[in-house]
């Protein structure tokens, strides 16, 4: 539960009544589902199916939101009162109003109006990260420059709360708008692909991340995949492909500082996808010098980068598609994502050589949804 502080707050910042909801469902109980479950319940998108996952959502996603609303009105160092995070709790908070305010949903019809609302919600709140992670930038410069990193170990984890618990809500959107699709593509289950090639997007997010690189630097390393490419496995697709592009991308461009100005041959990027009974695991390699040893706990932390700092664009400017590097906020989301169907993603660094990123996704999909 929350705290009496956080539930005063809130209380003394929006209208009584809407505190006082936002505070009732918040209490609630979240019910986490599986990748296997949405993959069995998704197979069959029957009327009656589509009726009881609207059903299930007109309860869920408020007890969600809520939590969310609660916590973004009490955050350490002055976080709540950035301007940016001010927009993102405006956004929870319309959004818990408009599942609030929907009727309840006893058939077809109200089933597709309920669809178009929860669409326009996932929306609304594309442009989430962004905004937080300027209002985090807005923090660090005007925080005191004495409060150490260990200090703000309470953001780091309000933010690992906020992002896991942002992809299950979206998830849960996604997979039920996904379901509506008259032509879905062979093999796929609402967002979920059950005959993925990992290999295939590997290579998709390589290429992505190369045109990036050519952008920034005029000229990328090359990056070579190895392994199975017939081998397939039931995952998200734009889940994976965000893990991979990040980790790609990141590897690029430690190798393109190192040798921008050397006469030897640029090493590539190297991926290998292993395809194990418990785990699907993807090794992306790079010689890219390696992060100090010192550096290695804070490279999850939302308030670390080694990319020079972004411009502190206005907030207008946030949802022109901003680069992520400088924000620091990349491998903390990419392993978040890995962990919400029960995977892991760990990073090992030579210092003076390279780093291997180890991508864990877990076979089963067994796995509940952790709930923050």
């Amino acid at each position: 539960m929350f705290s009496a502080m956080a539930v005063k707050k809130a209380a003394e910042s929006f209208s009584k009544a809407l505190a006082d909801e936002v505070q009732r469902w918040g209490g609630m109980k979240q019910t986490g589902v599986s990748l296997r479950y949405m993959m069995e319940f998704g197979a069959r998108p029957t009327q009656k199916n589509l009726l009881l996952s609207a059903q299930f959502l007109h309860k869920e996603l408020p007890t969600r939101i809520a939590r969310r609303a609660i916590e973004l009105e009490a955050l350490p160092f002055g976080l709540s009162d950035e301007p940016a995070v001010l927009k993102v709790r405006d956004w929870y908070l319309d959004s818990f109003r408009d599942l609030r305010s929907f009727p309840e949903i006893k058939d077809t019809s109200d089933e597709l109006a309920f669809t178009q609302m929860i669409k326009m919600i996932k929306v609304r709140h594309n442009n989430v990260v962004p905004a937080m992670a300027l209002g985090v930038q807005q923090l660090k410069r005007d925080m005191n420059r004495k409060v150490v990193p260990e200090e703000l170990e309470e953001i780091h984890q309000f933010l690992d709360r906020f992002y896991l618990s942002r992809i299950g809500i979206r998830m849960l959107i996604g997979q039920h708008v996904a379901l509506h699709d008259p032509d879905p593509e062979p093999g796929c289950i609402g967002q979920i692909n059950t005959g993925l090639s990992p290999m295939l997007v590997a290579q998709l997010a390589s290429e992505d991340a190369r045109s990036i690189c050519y952008r920034e630097y005029g000229s990328a390393p090359e990056v070579n995949i190895y392994g199975d490419p017939n081998f397939t496995f039931p995952y998200v697709p734009s889940h994976l492909h965000l893990m991979v592009f990040e980790l790609v991308k990141n590897s690029l461009r430690a190798v393109q500082e190192r040798h921008m100005n050397s006469d030897k041959d640029v090493p590539p990027v190297r991926i290998i996808v292993a395809d194990g009974i418990e785990d699907v695991t993807i090794k992306i390699s790079d010689e890219g010098g390696g992060i100090p040893r010192s550096g290695l706990p804070k490279i999850f932390t939302y308030l670390y980068s080694t990319a020079k700092d972004p411009p502190d664009e206005n907030y207008k400017g946030v949802s022109n598609g901003v680069t992520m590097a400088g924000y620091g906020f990349g491998l903390p989301i990419s392993r978040l994502y890995a962990r919400y169907f029960g995977g892991d993603l760990q990073i090992i660094s030579m210092e003076g050589y390279g780093t291997d990123a180890y991508l864990h996704l877990s076979r089963l999909g067994d796995s509940q949804e952790p709930l923050p």
